[in-house]
């Protein structure tokens, strides 16, 4: 009885502030208008036609060769990509938190690898992948003398996204590896297991539900993955470049509304599993946090061979990393490796490399900040306050973390070129920056939101409610109580959302006008052209900015975040 009291005299207080309500009512409105409708619109388009609704469209898509090809080779991809980057994720997350690295030279190795994915764009790989083993390639012909080499199809889509992939499964991994409770293995090893045993029979359990969200996750990144299979998967067409060249090609949008359904069906069921079954059973499987510090290995035996094996593939990943500014700085690569300033030069006489650099920056500025505070508003809501409607909010703004980018590209040129419901409204946003900057935030909007949540389980609900008794309102709440607990996540959402949409390329392409000149576009252009100097240049450019936006946030942080006033004290 009393709780119900004490629920209805919250939601008397709640309906009683005005900025509060009005808050919800227009994040609901901006959440179903640029989520829910592109998506719903989608469907919608499917299955009305002349004839009224019918399932013809679908019909004649699940009937097309392209089609049927194309979801067969999205799904071997996938398969293969996920399992083999989990288990490259796994040995390298379990050789960090287990195995004694005896020189700092590895652990800053392994560092690097974790991080050069998240300040790259999208296709780096792929570039790095034709600059090595493709006909000109340094390895193939250079050093081996295997004359146009094919590098392109099933393999090389396989090879890159793997390198791609496997740093988010090592970073899942390890941070479950490290919450093991070490005494539970030790006890094993005590009753004379090997350390083979230990692992098959206490690790392996304990890790398994975390394996199958970390599998379950680059499947999904590998299934919508857009710009890798445009550059090297020659005629080897995926899902996501099927709806592309279906909708820019054959200028057939309702066969590509039906394709981008299907892809989004898939995305969707995996997403389900793995946010509503295995995070579940992943949190629960763990101890929390190991009791004591873990006793490291190291047997020669053991160590060695982990070492060099995982060193290995961590030199070759950044090796393929350098590649993208050595193709810019040598004048013809597989042919004249002499030094020269000439594709940069190139990149801003002849390409558009100022405008490109200017509007990708500029538009990438824009979202970052509305991005961030959307996300930590979103994070208070979930979090901090109880009201219908609540539900719907946390699900949508995850939503779109299972959504494709091709996907939503295809929703917002069905739902937004004639305007909303084709009756004109909102037509003028179609082709506009808005679009994009709407674009980008609702891209970035799932990693800043779940990085909000977290941080705010953290803060007690006294704190606040002194602020309310003291007679502040629920915005003088906010910006002076709760933002500034959590202002290392707004930031890192900031900088997140700053490169990711800097870096974004699978919803933007459909998206983008003549009158803008993205960076990533332009990559996209100059290497499907085999221009790859030129391509080079963009994207050598493209991750110092990047790079270089992730060093100004952490430095940023140690210096006005809350850790550093926490060490002042």
């Amino acid at each position: 009885m009393a709780s119900q009291q004490s629920a209805k005299l919250d939601r008397q207080k709640f309906m009683a502030d005005p900025i509060m309500v009005t808050t919800i009512v227009l994040l609901i409105a901006f959440l179903t208008l640029f989520i829910l409708y592109p998506l719903a619109i989608l469907l919608v388009d499917s299955v009305i036609t002349d004839q009224g609704i019918s399932l013809s469209v679908f019909q004649r898509v699940l009937a097309m060769p392209s089609f049927q090809t194309a979801i067969t080779n999205t799904l071997k991809v996938g398969l293969l990509v996920s399992v083999v980057s989990t288990l490259v994720g796994l040995l390298f997350a379990y050789v960090e938190v287990y195995v004694q690295l005896k020189t700092r030279f590895m652990s800053g190795l392994f560092k690097v690898v974790s991080m050069l994915p998240v300040v790259s764009p999208p296709f780096v790989l792929s570039l790095s992948m034709i600059l090595l083993f493709g006909k000109m390639g340094i390895i193939t012909r250079g050093l081996l003398g295997i004359p146009d080499n094919n590098v392109y199809g099933y393999w090389g889509i396989f090879v890159v996204q793997t390198l791609t992939f496997f740093p988010v499964c090592y970073m899942m991994m390890k941070g479950l590896l490290k919450n093991i409770d070490p005494s539970l293995e030790e006890a094993a090893r005590d009753m004379g297991a090997s350390r083979w045993k230990v692992f098959t029979s206490v690790t392996w359990p304990l890790i398994l539900p975390g394996l199958g969200n970390a599998f379950l996750v680059t499947f999904i990144e590998s299934i919508a993955d857009f710009a890798n299979p445009m550059i090297i998967g020659g005629s080897y067409d995926t899902l996501a470049t099927t709806i592309y060249l279906q909708i820019t090609g054959a200028y057939d949008k309702q066969g590509a509304s039906a394709m981008a359904v299907v892809l989004l069906c898939i995305t969707l069921v995996m997403f389900i599993v793995q946010k509503y079954v295995l995070e579940a059973k992943s949190t629960s499987t763990l101890t929390g946090k190991a009791s004591r510090a873990r006793m490291l290995i190291t047997d020669s035996s053991v160590r060695i061979p982990l070492s060099v094996l995982c060193g290995a593939v961590a030199v070759f990943v950044c090796a393929m990393y350098v590649c993208v500014p050595l193709g810019a700085l040598f004048k013809t690569w597989g042919r004249d490796y002499s030094l020269t300033l000439k594709w940069f030069q190139l990149v801003f006489t002849r390409y558009h490399g100022l405008q490109a650099f200017r509007d990708s920056f500029l538009l990438s500025l824009i979202a970052s900040p509305i991005t961030a505070l959307l996300s930590m508003i979103i994070s208070y809501l979930v979090v901090k306050r109880t009201f219908h409607g609540k539900g719907f909010i946390e699900a949508v703004s995850m939503l779109a973390m299972a959504v494709p980018g091709t996907v939503l590209g295809v929703g917002y040129i069905r739902g937004f070129a004639s305007g909303v419901f084709h009756t004109g409204f909102m037509q003028a946003f179609y082709g506009s920056a808005a679009i994009l900057v709407v674009v980008f935030i609702v891209r970035s909007l799932p990693t800043g939101t779940r990085s909000g949540i977290s941080a705010l389980r953290q803060i007690d609900k006294s704190i606040e409610e002194s602020a309310y008794d003291m007679g502040a309102n629920s915005f003088q709440v906010f910006m002076t109580v709760t933002l500034p607990l959590i202002k290392d996540s707004f930031l890192s959402g900031l900088v997140t959302t700053f490169v990711r949409s800097i870096t974004a390329i699978s919803a933007v392409i459909l998206l983008v006008t003549p009158q803008f000149f993205l960076i990533t576009v332009q990559i996209n252009e100059f290497a499907g052209k085999g221009d790859y100097g030129v391509a080079c240049a963009f994207s050598t450019i493209l991750i110092a900015i990047t790079y270089a936006s992730v060093l100004l946030m952490n430095l940023f942080i140690k210096r006005f975040g809350t850790s550093a006033k926490t060490s002042k004290e």
